[in-house]
């Protein structure tokens, strides 16, 4: 069991305003609220938000990890009066009225060094709690993994543990590729009751066949026809989660103009980005000898050069 002081302080189900029986659905979903509510992009200079963000995510890291949660609660039912027990000295002893609390064959002495280093800050067996080394991981994510965010599981193995094990991490939406998580507790394990070090992955983003992104912004190159561009049209654009949008192009679009769909590009930390469309008028190749005669027609009606500006105000100069 790896048990922190601040679990005997902190009632993480009040922080985040669920009960105990809440199910991992509804802590998720709660804390995602309370995350966009109060996150620093969301309220810039409110130490008070920052504070309360920052509360949050540390209950969120406890109950939003099932492993977690069960020695949080254990801790818990526990309370302080493990420091006060009676009759005997192992984790097997009754707390609160003679409860049995299970320690997983941990002495209580082992818990209590844990959490507060033993005498004078020292171990039982006299060495110096030491923090656990961090350690460093590469994420292989889909495009549409980092853009949504996710829930995954790695598998690590160091030298100071017998066998490797598997971490469950939990990935932001909004992620960007060579972005680095730091994940709080998850590195090597401390030694003598020091705390375990950190896990920082590296997230490694796939490109998308369809689309592409300006931070919080997603792209998409959008091929239309010469007509739909003189004229104007009214095209269906797919999005991401698979819904599509109507683009309402004016009469005269110029090719390489960029259109802009609200709310349709990544959501997180409590904003939403946008769907940046970049249309491109696409030439047709072949032509039939209908099509060729009626643009031949449209030629000679039209009266206007695109490439008059280039050659206004040269005859004059001197050479």
């Amino acid at each position: 069991m790896t048990a922190q002081r601040e679990w005997f302080e902190k009632d993480y189900y009040a922080v985040l305003g669920v009960s105990k029986t809440a199910t991992d659905k509804e802590i998720t979903k709660t804390y995602r609220k309370l995350a966009r509510k109060y996150h620093p992009d969301t309220n810039p200079n409110n130490t008070t938000a920052e504070n309360k963000f920052k509360e949050i995510s540390a209950a969120y890291d406890v109950l939003g990890d099932e492993k977690r949660r069960k020695e949080y609660d254990e801790v818990r039912r526990a309370g302080p009066s493990a420091f006060g027990m009676h009759g005997g000295g192992t984790g097997q002893q009754g707390f609160n009225g003679g409860q049995p609390f299970d320690m997983g064959g941990a002495d209580i002495s082992d818990l209590i060094s844990q959490m507060f280093g033993g005498r004078g800050g020292r171990s039982r067996n006299g060495v110096d709690p030491r923090r656990g080394v961090d350690l460093e991981a590469n994420l292989d994510l889909s495009f549409t993994d980092a853009v949504y965010g996710m829930t995954t599981s790695l598998r690590l193995s160091t030298d100071s543990e017998k066998s490797p094990r598997e971490v469950n991490v939990r990935i932001p939406a909004g992620v960007d590729n060579g972005q680095r998580i730091r994940i709080k507790g998850r590195g090597e394990p401390g030694r003598s009751g020091g705390p375990a070090g950190d896990l920082f992955i590296t997230c490694n983003v796939a490109t998308h066949h369809l689309f592409g992104r300006e931070g919080k912004n997603l792209t998409l190159q959008l091929p239309i026809t010469f007509t739909e561009a003189a004229l104007g049209s009214n095209i269906d654009v797919p999005t991401l989660d698979g819904s599509t949008v109507t683009l309402r192009l004016k009469p005269g679009t110029q090719s390489g103009s960029r259109h802009r769909v609200k709310g349709k590009g990544v959501s997180a930390a409590g904003t939403d980005g946008d769907l940046i469309v970049t249309v491109e008028v696409v030439v047709p190749k072949d032509l039939t000898s209908k099509q060729q005669k009626l643009i031949e027609q449209l030629a000679e009606a039209s009266d206007e050069s695109p490439r008059s500006q280039l050659f206004s105000g040269t005859k004059n100069e001197k050479h």
